[in-house]
Order: structure tokens, then C-alpha cells, then sequence
């Protein structure tokens, strides 16, 4: 997918302070959360947003940049530019050679990783704490001058390329459903379009083409640097005064519309997928804007829903009617409910038998939506819903010694100007009461609000039946 695992090292992930807060709370689900994650929150005069959030359980240091150009905000006639620009940034930089970024990383002990999102592309390294300064300054080396030579140019539009084949075009399933169905339920082509890129966009793109685009988005009012971990905020701050400080660049230009018309009818559309061996089905509702009560409410559904072996569409879909071995999805399927900015869909997908039709399946989800829908969920129910979310949230935090948190602190930088806002999640769930949730069901998961993806089975189906 976008993301590019490309170094490990000896750091342990162990268990944070983050997880063991979580656990008394498994089993008094109404009681009130005292867990506080620090934030100082700054925006350099260059206007580089900037987060710290100190954490001394592990003697470890998060670095992240995120940079406000994904996938979905792309040019028009640059289609995969965001993601071709992930692969740019570890080609080197004024004072770091081709892949010298990767192995400073690797020497320092530490990991490093890349990818490109809907709305932001991010860079992070996880290092012992001592380290924090070589990251800094290599992050900050990259931020002012990037080496966009043709070399490097050639040679990433070939390594996109292949990974575009090799993850989508070659494989059965490639890219369905998380890079299909945004590009049938959506009407604006800034949501609707290949986010991979057109190849003849990709083969297109001329040095300038290139150059342009840093000096756009990889400015640093356009990015925000989160660090998190074990260190002395003064020394922190005195590094990023010193490294990014001097870095210069245009303000950020302005986001595009990425509004969608309400959805006034089903829509349905079928694939043909030549390497498929059984029929697949998708479907996917637009969400309630980010950051509403209803937006919070779709997050307990989903829970409900979806979300575990005991959600109602696995227990009705999987355990009841065997369709499926599996039922996958959730909000957001390239990151979380929170890491987004603009139109979101909450989709499932399962792989299914094809002696089940496809509006066979459909009238079962339309029935478990229905339950929803016709009268208020119990509030044991809700509770169960919010103990689910509540430990999948604080889990998230402590991913790769921090990052988890970190991508939230950057999210809540980057889209709110409020990064603070990663402390108050869970009151906002527990605002959201039954006849919420019966709200947001009948208004979101109604069948007119549906796009349905139905992927059927070609050569490979038929020669396995041979």
C-alpha cells in the first residue's frame, strides 16, 4: 500500500504508560478518564507547527514531520504526485546522500517509515532518546533542500510505477476495496480520483513538474513536526529553533473544495477482477463531518457494528448466514477515524461464497442496520461499544513507542490547530447517547446514502473449477 516499512532496529516496543492507565477502565466503562497526554503546542516564525509531548516510560524519542499534501488534494493533472513524493524525500538531500537518510537512522539505532495518506504525507523515525538532534537535523536537511535530480526522477517514476502493478493492476483484489469504492461513491474528483496515480500522469511528470511541487507543499507552513518521548523540552526547543528555524518557504496555498453533495439514491456498480477466485462485495456510506456529534456517534456504530467478533454484521453475516469467513472494515481503512480531513466513507468488504448472491448478503445488512434504525439501543450496549473504542484508542497511542500518539498529536495540529483536542476524544464519545445513535443510523446508514462495489470473479474462478 503507501506505506513503506524500511528499516528495523533493536528498539523494544514495549508496553507504555499509555496501556496499563487503559486497563482498570475495561471494567468500570462509565467512570471518568484521568489520563492526560502533555502538549506544548508553538508555530515557529517560518510557520512550522510545532508539537511536544514528553513521555519518559521509555528512554526513546518520536520525531515526525507531516506535511499537508495527500493523495486526495493532489493537482488535477498530477495524479499520484503525492505518493511518487514520498519515495522523492529518501532519494537524499543538500547534506545527505541517496538512501544516507536510512542508514543514519539504522546506525543511531532506530526505525524509520514513510507514507502517503488522503490528506497529509508523513515521516517519522523512533530513536533511543540520546538520538533526537540526528533526526532533527536530518528531518530539517530534507525540509530545506531536497535533491530532485532527473536521475532520481527517472528512477522513482519506475519504482511507483511497479508498485502500482505489483499492488493493484497484477494482483486479485488490488485495491479493492479501500482504493475502488471512494472513486464510485464520490463526486468530486478530489475524492474521486485514482489515488495511486494514472501511469501516463506518472511517466508525465518533467523535473520542473517536481521541483514545483516541494517548494509548494514541503514548506514549512505547511508542515507540522511533532516530537515525543523522553527529553528536556528546553533542549528540544533550542534543536528546532536552530534546525528548522533558519528553513524559509511560501505560505501554504489553499486547500481545494473536497465537499460532496448529499447522496440521494443506491448506487451499484460491478468490477471485473480477472485474478479473483470468488465474487466479492463492498459497501460504503459517507460519514457525518468530522468532529460533530454525529461523527462521534458513527464511531460507537462502527464498534457495534463492525468491529470484533462480536459486532452484529460478523455475528449476523459470518456466524449466522456463513457468507463469509470474514467481514472487514471500519472508518478510514488507511489510518483512523481521526487522522483525516475532508469526506470519509464508513465501508465493509467481504471476500464471499458464489453460491451467495450478492442482494442476498444486502438484505442482511439491511436488516442488522435496521435494528439500529427502528428503535434506541440500551445503554449496556453503548457502554460495551465505548469499552471497545476506548481500548482500541489508547492502544493505538502506544504504537512503535509512541507514533500512535504522535500521528494524533500531528492530525489535531495539522487539520485544527488544536493538538489539546487528543485529551478530550473520550468525553466526546461519552456525550453521544442512544437516541444519538438512532439519529445517525436512520440519517447515515439509510440504503440511499450506500455505494455498492461488487467484484466479479473472472479467468482464475474459472480455471479453478476445471
Amino acid at each position: 500500500m503507501f506505506t513503506r516499512l524500511l528499516a528495523t532496529a533493536s528498539l523494544a516496543l514495549t508496553a507504555t504508560m499509555v496501556a496499563a492507565a487503559a486497563t482498570p477502565a475495561l471494567a468500570q466503562p462509565a467512570a471518568s478518564s484521568t489520563y492526560n497526554v502533555p502538549v506544548t503546542y508553538y508555530t515557529l516564525p517560518n510557520g512550522l507547527k510545532v508539537v511536544l509531548s514528553r513521555d519518559t516510560t521509555a528512554p526513546t524519542v518520536v520525531v515526525a514531520v507531516y506535511y499537508r499534501i495527500g493523495f486526495r488534494v493532489e493537482p488535477k493533472d498530477r495524479t499520484g504526485f503525492a505518493h511518487l513524493f514520498e519515495h522523492m524525500m529518501f532519494q537524499g538531500s543538500a547534506n545527505l546522500g541517496k538512501m544516507e537518510f536510512i542508514r543514519l537512522v539504522q546506525r543511531s539505532g532506530g526505525i524509520l517509515n514513510g507514507s502517503t495518506r488522503f490528506d497529509f504525507t508523513n515521516y517519522f523515525e523512533v530513536l533511543p532518546a540520546h538520538a533526537l538532534e540526528t533526526a532533527l537535523w536530518a528531518e530539517a536537511d530534507r525540509m530545506r533542500g531536497l535533491d530532485i535530480t532527473q536521475d532520481n526522477l527517472t528512477n522513482q517514476q519506475g519504482v511507483v510505477s511497479n508498485e502500482v502493478k505489483v499492488n493493484v493492476l497484477n494482483q486479485p483484489y488490488g485495491g479493492f476495496p479501500w482504493l475502488d469504492l471512494p472513486q464510485y461513491a464520490n463526486t468530486n474528483w478530489y475524492n474521486a480520483h485514482n489515488f495511486y496515480g494514472d501511469l501516463k500522469d506518472l511517466e508525465a511528470a518533467t523535473l520542473k513538474d517536481v521541483q514545483d511541487f516541494f517548494r509548494t507543499y514541503y514548506a514549512p507552513a505547511n508542515a507540522v513536526l511533532v516530537v515525543y518521548g523522553d527529553f528536556e523540552e528546553s533542549k528540544a526547543r533550542a534543536l528546532i529553533d536552530t534546525h528548522f528555524g533558519p528553513i524559509t518557504g511560501p505560505k501554504p496555498s489553499a486547500q481545494p473544495d473536497l465537499t460532496e453533495p448529499r447522496q440521494r439514491a443506491e448506487k451499484r456498480f460491478t468490477k471485473k477482477d480477472a485474478l479473483a477466485r470468488k465474487p466479492a462485495l463492498a459497501f460504503g456510506y459517507h460519514m457525518p463531518a468530522r468532529n460533530t456529534p454525529e461523527f462521534y456517534a458513527m464511531g460507537l456504530l462502527d464498534q457495534i457494528l463492525l468491529q470484533g467478533e462480536d459486532s452484529l454484521l460478523h455475528q449476523e453475516l459470518v456466524k449466522k448466514k456463513g457468507y463469509a469467513g470474514s467481514i472487514d472494515g471500519g472508518i478510514n481503512l488507511l489510518g483512523n477515524m481521526f487522522n483525516y480531513a475532508g469526506p470519509m466513507l464508513w465501508l465493509g468488504s467481504l471476500i464471499h461464497e458464489p453460491t451467495h448472491k450478492a442482494d442476498e448478503i444486502l438484505e442482511s445488512l439491511d436488516a442488522a442496520i435496521a435494528r439500529l434504525q427502528d428503535k434506541p439501543l440500551d445503554q449496556a450496549t453503548v457502554d460495551r461499544a465505548l469499552v471497545k473504542l476506548r481500548s482500541s484508542l489508547y492502544d493505538s497511542l502506544t504504537e512503535l513507542n509512541g507514533f500512535g500518539a504522535a500521528d494524533l498529536l500531528a492530525s489535531f495540529a495539522l487539520f485544527d490547530d488544536d493538538p489539546a483536542r487528543i485529551n478530550g476524544l473520550e468525553a466526546e464519545f461519552r456525550k453521544v447517547t442512544p437516541a444519538l445513535l438512532q439519529k445517525t443510523a436512520r440519517e447515515y446508514l439509510r440504503r440511499t446514502n450506500r455505494t455498492v462495489l461488487l467484484v466479479e470473479p473472472g479467468q482464475a474462478a474459472a480455471a479453478a473449477q476445471e
